[in-house]
């Protein structure tokens, strides 16, 4: 398939092209929140088969006095906000990208818990491996609502392209150069999503 053989080739290559980012990365990681400095979480991948998910840390692990962890917003320092908000935490998932179990673009893998929650229609979403990058991500990313991301997505997945993919690459480096319609995801943690809203 010609997707998948973009996909590939364009992330091996950005891997020996970033090396020296993945270096400078890991060390400032390391340097502000520790070990271990890569974050893996189990994530829903094509048809929702789960897959582990790999970026860079941004959280701290603190816990209250019961030895819960704390909530998202925070656990996540101004180091993590920087980070995320550079989307230099979203790079070790090449290594998802090349290992198949992620695309360079489709729709972003959320959480595992909200696979029981979807319609039907939003459930389509995992007909494509889930992006790194995708047409959600390029047309509000965060500033947006849940069902205006999952009909972005539905859309991207009956109108998928190399062209499409190539476009929408473009346009997510030009947001994350100029930061646009990121901020929300680096200073916040965006709210969860909680079923469906009877649209």
């Amino acid at each position: 398939m010609i997707k998948r053989l973009f996909d590939i080739t364009a992330a091996s290559a950005a891997i020996v092209i970033l090396s020296p980012v993945y270096a400078l990365t890991a060390y400032k990681v390391k340097k502000h929140l520790g070990s271990p400095v890569l974050f893996r979480q189990v994530r829903p991948g094509l048809h929702g088969e789960p897959f582990k998910m790999v970026k860079f840390r941004s959280m701290i692990d603190a816990t209250d006095a019961d030895g819960n962890l704390l909530p998202s917003d925070e656990r996540l320092t101004p180091f993590g906000k920087k980070l995320r908000a550079s989307s230099l935490d979203e790079l070790p998932e090449l290594w998802n990208v090349v290992k198949g179990d992620m695309s360079l673009v489709g729709p972003r893998p959320l959480l595992m818990e909200y696979l029981p929650l979807y319609n039907e229609e939003q459930a389509r979403r995992h007909l494509v491996r889930p992006g790194i990058t995708g047409h959600a991500q390029v047309n509000g990313r965060n500033a947006i609502g849940w069902d205006d991301k999952f009909k972005l997505d539905t859309w991207y997945v009956d109108n998928q392209s190399l062209w499409l993919d190539i476009k929408i690459l473009f346009k997510t480096v030009k947001k994350v150069l100029i930061k646009d319609g990121i901020n929300a995801e680096g200073d916040k943690i965006s709210d969860k999503f909680k079923g469906n809203t009877g649209e």
